[in-house]
């Protein structure tokens, strides 16, 4: 097997190496996020981490990572006698973004169910983890159904499999491990929250340790055995550590006084989530345990707040995710250093009051806060069940659509050639044609019908001519756009930008969810010159065509129509304009007409008729009630 680069290897990355460990000292953390670009050693991490941690104890051919004190009664392996058990490396499992719910979460037994005649469960990925670890690469492109199914799963410990005549619950504790690059789109804030560590890499600015970088990369890529020899001492170092670190954790404590510390910090960066309070706790304990102390302090508290709270933070749209530092170190050293107990003379007025039998109540926020850290003890697990989400769930995605790829399984069809299977349904009707001869034939195959929740393209074509180059008809512009900006951050819509002004249209944001992206390019978007309105309509055909089969599109045109901007110089710029209305007629458009002149000339309300599309006029609505018209168009 070829070696994997040692953790202990990697330059720099202290803060991402230092939220691994917290992991692998404390799994019960919640897992971490890695978020950055390409490169930056967010894949090589996590693969180093699994490579130094404590192996376990497991039966050889067990599906399910049994531990071996508590056999699972639904293992072939494990509930079945004589087993040989053996210490092995930590599970580290790779999740496809291709794999479906039946891969990950596991499924019926198609080849025993036809041998035998007997339902049996297949376990999945989320088994295979179990005591281990899950690794997602991409996360944010991983669909939302199954992301949301994976973070219960991390959560809980537990998977509980109800499909095709089968209630199968199984152990599934594992550390999840996802990595992404913000530019491909972001996850929904809920999502966020349920990875209890994030961190922000990038590659090192600093030239030597860059160098340090290449240069130990290209003596592992020539010599993979002899590089991963050359860190083996360091290595043995770390797994020793990682193990001394989890025998102490048990013992690790933070005082009364610290725990009013983490919960004055999420109330001062603005945290809502109690999540928060109980993974910043555990994380100061395990930082704690790394460095053999049993208390631990709040330099702990405010290392583990810089992992635990930057992504909880409840932070307007575009706003850059990130702690302030100077008063994170303020608040850090007020805990260090708290003030003298009063004197006996101001004693009186000072402390408050005593309770009714005389007793005096000694930081009750910090007793608060220990109840709900022992209200989530390390070991308790709880069911999750797989079933789809409410359909009037208006925080996520609004269009459905049905699929026989991805979403959850609704219903089935006779299909001699499935590309799912429908194992029940195909083994139902086998059984049904003939209950005396049992066999499955073509006939019988039957294909899996799937929901899944499509978002929408919000494709915004905007007019930056000189016939908007007026400072408060601009302004009034960019506060339109930002108002529907606003509403796709929410709803993690994506958003294509097209400006068009001079001679000719421009793309600026192709189809994304980074809508800082668009916001951006709306706010430094130049102004004046002429209408090139054809040249605008052709560019929002092109990128509409592109999309095919991707998100439902919903074309915003925002002008007031005055084309003078013929295409390749030659011909009429209007009635070319109208011409290409006229092929995007059909999808759903709305045009906002921005003309405000004392003149009106009406062309913004020709263009909606050619386009088939609704015609609101800009000035009579406010931010507001546009996102609810949006809203209400995206909804159809």
């Amino acid at each position: 097997m070829t070696p994997i680069y040692p953790f202990a290897a990697i330059v720099g990355q202290e803060q991402l190496k230092q939220a691994l460990l917290i992991c692998a000292v404390d799994p019960t953390v919640g897992g971490v996020l890695v978020r950055g670009d390409k490169g930056s050693a967010k894949s090589t991490a996590a693969r180093g981490l699994a490579a130094v941690l404590p192996p376990i104890r497991r039966a050889a051919g067990c599906g399910y990572n049994c531990e071996p004190e508590h056999p699972l009664p639904l293992c072939p392996v494990c509930s079945g006698g004589a087993r040989e058990l053996h210490d092995g490396p930590v599970p580290f499992i790779n999740l496809p973004l291709g794999a479906t719910e039946d891969r990950v979460l596991g499924s019926l037994d198609f080849e025993k169910a036809l041998q035998g005649g007997k339902q049996a469960f297949k376990p999945g990925l989320l088994a295979g983890a179990h005591r281990g670890m899950l690794y997602i690469d991409e996360v944010n492109l991983l669909a939302d159904h199954l992301v949301d199914v994976l973070l219960d799963a991390a959560a809980m410990g537990v998977n509980t499999v109800e499909r095709e005549g089968l209630a199968v619950s199984h152990p599934a504790r594992v550390t999840l491990l996802g990595t992404m690059n913000q530019e491909e789109g972001d996850l929904r804030p809920q999502l966020l929250d349920r990875f209890g560590l994030m961190v922000d890499v990038a590659a090192p600015r600093e030239p030597g340790l860059r160098a340090e970088v290449v240069r130990r990369r290209l003596a592992f890529e020539a010599d993979p055995a002899g590089f991963a020899a050359q860190w083996q001492t360091d290595s043995e170092a770390l797994r020793e550590n990682i193990a001394a670190a989890r025998a102490l954790l048990p013992q690790t404590r933070l005082s009364d006084s610290l725990f009013h510390f983490v919960s004055e910090l999420c109330c001062e960066f603005d945290v809502t989530s109690l999540r928060a309070d109980i993974v910043l706790n555990k994380a100061a304990r395990a930082l704690a345990a790394l460095d053999g102390r049993a208390d631990a302090s709040a330099e702990d508290i405010r290392d583990a707040a810089r992992l635990v709270l930057p992504h909880r933070r409840r932070r307007k749209p575009f706003e850059q995710s990130g702690l302030d530092q100077d008063k994170l170190e303020q608040m850090t050293q007020q805990a260090s250093n708290p003030p003298p107990p009063p004197t006996q003379d101001q004693g009186d007025a000072t402390q408050p009051p005593p309770d009714a039998d005389g007793e005096q109540e000694q930081n009750p926020a910090g007793h608060a806060a220990e109840q709900i850290f022992a209200a989530a003890p390390a070991g308790d697990i709880a069911r999750i069940r797989v079933q789809a989400p409410s359909a009037g769930d208006a925080a996520g995605r609004r269009s459905d659509g049905a699929s026989r790829q991805r979403g959850h399984y609704v219903r089935a069809e006779a299909n001699p050639q499935p590309a799912q299977l429908a194992v029940d349904a195909t083994l139902r009707h086998a059984i049904l044609r003939d209950p005396d001869h049992f066999a499955v034939t073509r006939a019988d195959l039957h294909d899996k019908i799937r929901v899944a929740k499509q978002g929408n393209l919000i494709l915004l074509v905007v007019d930056a001519s000189g016939s908007m180059a007026a400072r408060q008809r601009m302004e009034q512009v960019k506060g339109t756009v930002l108002s529907l900006l606003e509403d796709a951050y929410r709803r993690r819509d994506q958003v294509a930008l097209i400006a068009f002004r001079g001679q000719k249209a421009e793309l600026l944001l192709p189809p994304c969810n980074r809508v800082e992206q668009a916001e951006l390019a709306l706010r430094e978007l130049p102004t004046g010159g002429r209408t090139p309105l054809a040249h605008a309509l052709a560019l929002a055909a092109d990128t509409l065509s592109r999309q095919l089969g991707g998100p439902a599109p919903l074309l915003v045109v925002l002008s007031d129509g005055r084309a003078n901007v013929a295409l390749d110089g030659d011909g009429d710029p209007w009635r070319q304009a109208l011409d290409l209305a006229g092929q995007l007629a059909g999808a759903p458009a709305l045009v906002l007409d921005t003309e405000q002149d004392y003149v009106r000339l009406g062309r913004a309300r020709e263009l909606a008729e050619a386009l088939g599309a609704e015609y609101l006029a800009c000035d009579a609505l406010t931010g507001e009630q546009l996102t609810l018209t949006i809203q209400q168009r995206l909804g159809r």
